[in-house]
């Protein structure tokens, strides 16, 4: 579906906003995603955009992204990027435009999904590796330290296989 070219009248308004040319609502949207995706251990920057994105009434584009957000280019290219790989946010078309600009994916769940199939279930996968030699250094370990750590290590083991168990039920629940 093509998105309407902002009129006339919506570039002025912005152009009067304090803060950039951000509405409260934009401010608070960003302030919003930088604290979601800071938990996820993501960058600032990937909060900023899916922020400026999901308050923004049209499409924007890279360059306009940069200019609100104050954001170097490789900044903006890279949180871009990471949106993109998540399902997060997708290009559209704007009729005499050649540049690519980028709308906000609603569906939250699709990059929540995405994240933790790209991110915590390779953690999780490659858990096993390191108990494993967690495991073999155990070995070598003094008796009264093998004691402890072994305690220590079986708790790991128990936490990963309840992280295993639960991926496939939060997957499900976000609608994976």
């Amino acid at each position: 579906m093509p998105a309407k070219l902002p009129n006339l009248a919506t570039r002025k308004a912005a152009a009067r906003r304090p803060s950039g040319g951000m509405s409260p609502l934009e401010v608070e949207a960003i302030d919003f995603f930088i604290s979601f995706v800071r938990l996820l251990g993501m960058p600032k920057s990937v909060g900023e955009i899916y922020g400026l994105l999901f308050a923004s009434p049209e499409p924007l584009a890279l360059d306009a992204l940069m200019d609100r957000l104050h954001m170097s280019k490789g900044a903006a290219s890279q949180g871009l990027k990471v949106l993109r790989s998540f399902g997060a946010v997708r290009t559209v078309y704007v009729p005499g435009d050649r540049r690519d600009h980028y709308v906000a994916d609603f569906e939250l769940s699709k990059f929540a999904s995405a994240f933790i199939k790209e991110e915590v279930q390779p953690h999780l996968d490659s858990g096993a590796a390191r108990i494993a030699r967690m495991e073999q250094h155990l070995a070598k370990l003094p008796k009264a330290e093998r004691d402890a750590a072994s305690a220590r290590l079986a708790k790991l083991r128990h936490w990963k296989e309840k992280g295993e168990a639960m991926l496939p039920w939060l997957l499900k629940f976000l609608g994976a």
